[in-house]
């Protein structure tokens, strides 16, 4: 090949232009200006339209994005990608070092890595023979979306990797990492959006997720990503005895990673690292939302192993809830599924740790009272555990005299009927089961995951039903038709046509998933199990009496109450005739027999959870043989504690009942 050919020239182009961008991109240190860049990039494209024989595989041109696709395809990760538990202070931190001394019965010190917690959007990159072949999202850690198409626009990814030594004879290796949305590119994207009349984006993660699943390859490209690699797998690679060894292996195959990478000795030193990087995460060009601390050692990971979704070798050292001052702007009404009337606060937006809030739920009349809460107030707005924003609490010193109180309306917002307060509760609730609201919500609630699992029937689908009148309860969801839906705006005939096939898709339904989708008050995903188990079939539930509902252990007198009276109401047997008449088939319940970790044990979950949400630590708990309960008594086996848990930790207390970590409930499974 000579050296002035074609082929070379394009092989120097695309060798040259790669190590630009990476001083651009990666190291932030540029040695040409765009304009010269520009001016090579033009020469390459030139080359290669005229011999795309020899165009190289990490050539920078193949970064363009291609035709957009018509869908995301499934992709199961070899490895799962797990969560890791939660730190939300020094003395979680320390316990943390605790535990990992414990489980390796030692008193040494023990050598972590410490890096920052990037709040982007979790990717696997999978590399075969130093390419870069596929790109998926986390996903629910075992399966994910391919997003290739998208992640090849991202310039700080590299293409092509080089493994040096004896680590290139490796056929594959997965880097694993964080899409971020920098934070004066967020900036600038939202004033675009806002200007061309489009919703901004709530925040950065929020703003990397769209852009990843983009069918559109140019709009992700359009966007500023940036990728930081945290992670990498390659069997065989026996040299990298370290987490610090792989990182530097990252580095040296031009990724960028955490600016804060330290290798620390014993708990001392941790919480030391932790306390001076929370007082400079507002100082970052990106968003952070703690520090990920992992013994340092590999082997000493595979001593310590996992839990079932975690690691115990690994700690997410959450930073303190971020807290800002706004005006609370006025108190509005939401009706909910089973007619809750639920106050919520309308707020002068604020940045909260990266997150733009403007609502807040204040969940009643009473919170509000205990809250001091006037309309014009200003308040304190947190977002708990880094997610869920709320009112903390107003600051009356700065009340100018024009706040006023808030009266909690005597009739429902959406219906106008008279709401109740029924006796021993503090929500007040429209009983009028038609209310407009409550049929929108429990259409929502019908076709959710843990329900009928209706993919793309989600909140704003089901209001835009709503207004063109294709919607009026739930046996209405299968008489839609594709020539409706076609007509919707945003709606094309792809979209449509996968609408369609989910709710075909929803008809074969399991017994305790219909009970569930019906939305009876009080009967969540447990209790449906159970009158499933106890009913077997449709026909037999449906006919169920407040005797032998009482009959099933956990069943109260609430819970048969409340399902006599919806059995009793003919107009939801007609809705569940007519769903029968549409089509949908209630599969018998499967039976199940066996005794579980949490076997005849009641639980209380409280607080906000390190990893696992409130549905998930419920589906554990029920699982693995145990019931949940939503007050603490003497009849309470033990308490599950999250984050800012109130006055069923007090309760508890009192009681003298165990009380455990997310780590300690996890360790029982």
């Amino acid at each position: 090949m000579s050296t002035n050919s074609p082929e070379s020239e394009i092989i120097k182009l695309t060798a040259t232009l790669n190590e630009h961008a990476h001083r651009y991109y990666v190291l932030d240190a540029p040695l040409i200006s765009d304009a010269e860049y520009d001016r090579l990039y033009r020469s390459l494209e030139k080359l290669e339209s005229e011999y795309p024989q020899f165009v190289q595989q990490d050539s920078p041109t193949k970064r363009v994005g291609g035709k957009p696709l018509e869908g995301f395809v499934s992709v199961e990760h070899q490895t799962p990608m797990l969560s890791l538990s939660n730190a939300m202070n020094d003395a979680e931190l320390q316990e943390f070092d605790a535990q990992v001394r414990r489980l390796l019965q030692t008193d040494d010190q023990i050598e972590y890595s410490v890096e920052y917690k990037f709040d982007g959007v979790a990717i696997s990159l999978s590399y075969e023979n130093g390419l870069l072949v596929r790109a998926a999202t986390r996903g629910d850690g075992s399966v994910g979306e391919d997003v290739t198409h998208n992640v090849v626009t991202i310039k700080s990814v590299p293409l092509r990797i080089e493994l040096p030594g004896s680590l290139a004879s490796l056929k594959q290796v997965t880097i694993r990492g964080e899409v971020l949305f920098p934070k004066n590119g967020f900036e600038r994207i939202n004033e675009e959006r806002l200007k061309a009349g489009e919703a901004p984006f709530a925040n950065p993660r929020n703003a990397a997720a769209g852009s990843l699943r983009q069918l559109d390859p140019s709009i992700t490209q359009a966007r500023p990503l940036a990728f930081y690699a945290y992670g990498l797998i390659a069997e065989g690679a026996e040299e990298i005895k370290t987490h610090a060894d792989a990182m530097k292996l990252l580095e040296m195959l031009r990724f960028r990673i955490s600016p804060l990478f330290v290798q620390v000795q014993g708990a001392d030193a941790l919480t030391s690292v932790y306390e001076q990087a929370a007082g400079l995460r507002a100082d970052l060009p990106f968003e952070v939302d703690g520090l990920v601390v992992k013994v340092n050692s590999y082997a000493l990971q595979e001593q310590l192993g996992f839990r079932q979704r975690s690691p115990r070798w690994a700690v997410a050292a959450k930073f303190p809830p971020s807290e800002e001052h706004t005006k609370l702007l006025d108190i509005i009404i939401q009706v909910g599924r089973t007619g809750a009337l639920t106050p919520v606060a309308v707020l002068e937006p604020v940045r909260v740790g990266g997150v733009v809030v403007a609502r807040a739920t204040l969940h009643n009349q009473d919170e509000i009272a205990r809250k001091g809460l006037k309309i014009g107030d200003t308040v304190i707005v947190r977002r708990q555990g880094d997610v869920i924003p709320a009112v903390v609490a107003s600051i009356p010193s700065l009340r100018t005299g024009t706040e006023r109180e808030f009266v909690f309306p005597e009739l429902c917002p959406e219906c106008d009927t008279k709401a109740i307060r029924p006796e021993g509760e503090a929500v007040l609730r429209c009983p009028n089961l038609h209310c407009p609201a409550q049929i929108e919500q429990r259409i929502i609630h019908f076709a959710s995951r843990d329900a009928a699992d209706i993919e793309g029937l989600g909140e704003k689908m089901v209001a835009l039903l709503l207004e063109h009148q294709l919607l009026n309860d739930l046996s209405s969801i299968y008489q839609l038709k594709f020539e409706q839906l076609v007509q919707l705006p945003r709606m094309g005939e792809l979209s449509s046509r996968n609408l369609l096939e989910a709710i075909e898709k929803s008809k074969n339904i399991a017994l305790e998933k219909f009970i569930f989708a019906l939305g009876i008050r009080h009967v969540g995903t447990r209790t449906a199990f159970l009158l499933a188990q106890h009913a077997k079939t449709l026909s037999q539930f449906l006919i169920m009496t407040e005797e032998q509902l009482l009959s099933i252990h956990e069943v109260g007198s609430e819970i048969a109450q409340s399902v006599t009276l919806f059995l009793a109401d003919e107009r939801e047997q007609a809705m569940i005739h007519a769903l029968l008449g549409m089509g949908v088939s209630v599969r018998d319940a499967e039976i199940v027999t066996g005794a579980g970790p949490f076997s005849g044990m009641t639980i209380v979950i409280t607080g906000t959870l390190p990893t696992l949400s409130r549905k998930e630590a419920e589906d554990l708990v029920i699982t693995g043989g145990g019931k949940v309960a939503t007050s603490v008594s003497k009849k309470t086996s033990f308490v599950l504690l999250g984050e800012d848990a109130g006055s069923k930790l007090k309760k508890a207390q009192e009681l003298g009942i165990m009380t455990l970590s997310e780590a300690d409930f996890l360790g029982r499974l």
